[in-house]
């Protein structure tokens, strides 16, 4: 497999403001601590270290060590959550949706970034021990974005009736799905079948994939996890505290130029039981609701509820980090684009509650390209930066760069722009009148060549019809559905043929170079 690069800016695929990010801006650079390179690691771990209790650290090993009795753990899994324990120990998160089947390629490429960022890590300060942690988003209730994925090019889809907390899923009706997807599927056949819940059947197929190297998996939807976070929940519904923070922070990175991707709400919880997650909304003087339920309750009452049952209440956009970061010995968090943005508008919450704002660690970005791609790539004169133009430019733009005739009509242009001005001034001397006809006409003669140049360009696409055809082939291939590829293909469109894919990943993949990969094999899968 060989190995290319490119720089976001070349896909054009990213938005300025996660590239000013990565650029590590001066403009951006108050609304985070410190830039994700292995060097700064080392004051985030005196941070850390001084904020995070024993009393978590011993918490979060029980509860994953509970969660995990339903899985036939693997050792390296087992030693990273006893070490847990260890005040010399921390994490490196990602999360994510649980997705049927893993979802899109990205999943992977966000658990390789934090597998290989551990390991990075344990060489530059080998006193330390980093666990890779995937947090489930179990609470997610977008059943929508979880149950589709794509391989070769078509889509399967979960059909269920279920509503509520996507990890309380119960996997029954996901085994019909199984018979239709081709290919070798056990991995995932093991997990739907043995588990009744999609959040232990994702840690199962999570564990089958990752865990031989010590990644561990979160749920972060529990009684005992959710009881270290009540003072943030007290704060958030009874005195709005999270809007105050949020709201200053969008108003500076907006007077700063920057497009703010979420929204704080007066109470950033969702209640949360069976079948049910709604928002909570504050309905009078002593009145709470939950929108699309007749559930209420007074402050006592809400209170009471907070103390002792804090798993009734789950965080949403704004809160859901700082809760992961309340109950992780966690040093940076991996995200695609669109979370790394996000999060900068978060800092001004964790500084309230005196948490450890993580370095915020863009995942690896990719695209693969099978052997016969890369050839009919190579055979197109394109450099790898061409691909991630419209189809269309890149039809252009080779014709151009490759046709043996005169396709353009610049010069034509000119002339023809000059003549009219020259009519123009001639028409002053005798009608003033008459320029207003000579410019339309002169107009009208420029469109007509115009016409003629994309006539010309046509006619001369239809002479190379086969190169321009290996050309869409291409792009086809990478962008499925004009998407990236990792946004679009599931990881068995690569797995299924290559069992070493993953293993591949490892190897190819550099966490802290924020660059986009293209990895493209050099013989038949």
């Amino acid at each position: 497999m060989k190995l290319n690069k490119l720089s976001f800016a070349d896909t054009r695929a990213f938005s300025s403001f996660f590239l000013d990010y990565i650029e590590q801006k001066e403009t951006l650079k108050p609304f985070y601590n410190r830039f994700p390179q292995t060097e700064n690691f080392a004051a985030q771990l005196a941070d850390k270290s001084q904020a995070f209790p024993q009393q978590n650290r011993d918490i979060l090993a029980d509860v994953l060590v509970q969660q995990y009795t339903s899985v036939p753990v693997k050792q390296a899994v087992q030693q990273n959550i006893a070490a847990l324990r260890d005040t010399k120990t921390f994490t490196v998160i990602t999360g994510h949706q649980l997705n049927i089947f893993t979802g899109p390629l990205y999943f992977i490429y966000k658990i390789v970034t934090v597998i290989n960022a551990c390991k990075q890590l344990k060489k530059q300060y080998p006193e330390y021990t980093f666990v890779p942690v995937y947090w489930m988003a179990s609470e997610d209730h977008d059943y929508d974005e979880i149950k589709y994925f794509k391989l070769y090019g078509k889509k399967y889809t979960w059909q269920t009736e279920q509503t509520g907390a996507v990890g309380r899923f119960s996997t029954q009706d996901i085994k019909s799905l199984l018979q239709e997807v081709p290919g070798d599927t056990r991995i995932f056949q093991e997990a739907y079948t043995k588990n009744k819940t999609l959040a232990d059947a994702v840690r199962h197929y999570v564990n089958t994939l990752f865990g031989d190297e010590g990644l561990a998996v979160v749920d972060a939807d529990n009684a005992t996890l959710k009881s270290l976070f009540k003072k943030v929940i007290h704060q958030d519904i009874f005195e709005n505290i999270s809007k105050k923070f949020v709201d200053k922070t969008n108003e500076a990175l907006q007077q700063k130029g920057y497009h703010t991707q979420v929204y704080c709400r007066d109470i950033n919880f969702f209640y949360l039981d069976k079948n049910l997650r709604s928002r909570i909304e504050k309905s009078g003087d002593d009145t709470w609701k939950v929108l699309d339920t007749d559930i209420s309750f007074s402050s006592a009452e809400l209170k009471k509820l907070i103390e002792e049952q804090p798993e009734r209440f789950s965080p949403n956009v704004i809160l859901r980090p700082l809760y992961q970061e309340v109950i992780l010995p966690n040093l940076a968090y991996v995200g695609g684009p669109a979370e790394v943005v996000y999060w900068l508008q978060l800092k001004g919450v964790f500084d309230h509650f005196k948490v450890p704002f993580p370095m915020l660690m863009p995942r690896n970005f990719a695209m693969v390209m099978e052997h016969t791609v890369t050839r009919k790539f190579e055979k197109t004169g394109l450099e790898l930066k061409d691909l991630f133009e419209d189809k269309n430019y890149i039809f252009n733009h080779w014709v151009l760069e490759h046709s043996t005739h005169n396709l353009t009509v610049g010069p034509e242009r000119t002339q023809v722009h000059e003549l009219f001005e020259e009519l123009k001034k001639r028409s002053d001397a005798i009608d003033k009148t008459l320029t207003a006809y000579i410019s339309a006409e002169g107009k009208r003669a420029l469109n007509s060549l115009e016409k003629i140049e994309r006539k010309l360009l046509r006619a001369e696409k239809r002479l190379h019809k086969d190169k321009l055809g290996q050309i869409e082939a291409v792009k086809d291939a990478l962008f499925p559905n004009g998407s990236l590829q990792e946004r679009t293909d599931n990881f068995l469109n690569f797995y299924q043929r290559d069992s070493n894919f993953i293993q591949r990943l490892y190897e190819q993949f550099d966490p802290f170079d924020y660059k986009f990969n293209v990895l493209s094999y050099t013989a038949d899968l």
